[in-house]
């Protein structure tokens, strides 16, 4: 796949992740692909989420932020304890925020305004705590599709 984000684009939104993670032991990622090889794309986020092993952070609470930019599908969807902490109604009103930015083909200010909805949430629920923090997982956005099945 090739990136749908030129290369300032890529670094506004690596720069906004890593912003909103100063405050948080929380864990951001985004991931970009083609399209979507689900029909629901929060179950696509949800194997996005398990293949960059954003489950394994110590405290449970990565957030990913997935876009398949050429069918136009978009999901977030947050860990176990980011999930159960945040009100009922975050994700899709974090959701409708970005999709508000999509709308006018504002993709990296939509990201951008998630990021910064789920940094706030998590520095609320997830502090920094300078003694035992530790970036758990890359910054970097992440880009792909479906992995090729290894049953052969």
């Amino acid at each position: 796949m090739t990136s749908p984000l030129t290369p300032a684009q890529d670094e506004a939104l690596v720069a906004a992740i890593r912003q909103a993670e100063t405050t948080t032991s929380g864990e951001i990622r985004v991931h970009l692909e083609d399209t979507c090889p689900t029909p629901e794309p929060l179950d696509r986020a949800a194997q996005v989420f398990a293949e960059l092993n954003m489950h394994k952070t110590a405290a449970r609470n990565g957030v990913l932020f997935y876009m398949a930019w050429k069918s136009r599908q978009f999901a977030v969807i947050g860990d176990a304890a980011i999930n159960s902490a945040v009100p009922d109604d975050f994700w899709e009103t974090t959701k409708e925020t970005v999709l508000e930015q999509f709308r006018h083909d504002n993709y990296v200010l939509g990201l951008e305004r998630g990021i910064k909805m789920v940094g706030e949430q998590l520095k609320r629920y997830f502090p920094y705590d300078r003694a035992t923090d530790q970036n758990e997982l890359d910054d970097t956005i992440s880009f792909g599709g479906p992995k090729p099945s290894s049953d052969a």
